[in-house]
């Protein structure tokens, strides 16, 4: 299982290794579910912290617009 609390540059380093794991062929047949369900988790994790990035700097982005506008 993947923790949450892993940096979005480590998730996506860990991902471009099963790739290149799985492109190489460099792993057991066995151990590709596990490396196909890692990515899964992998990508999940990814794409929540790309999806809370993206709403703090459009809350950023409204706040900046809102005082600009005072000015």
């Amino acid at each position: 299982m993947v923790k949450k609390s892993m940096k979005y540059n480590e998730a996506i380093k860990e991902l471009h290794d099963i790739l290149s794991d799985l492109e190489s062929e460099r792993i057991d047949v066995d151990e590709v579910s596990l490396k196909v369900k890692k990515a899964v988790e992998l990508i999940a994790v990814c794409r929540e912290k790309i999806e809370k990035t993206e709403l703090e700097v459009r809350k950023i982005v409204k706040e900046f617009e809102k005082k600009d506008k005072e000015i």
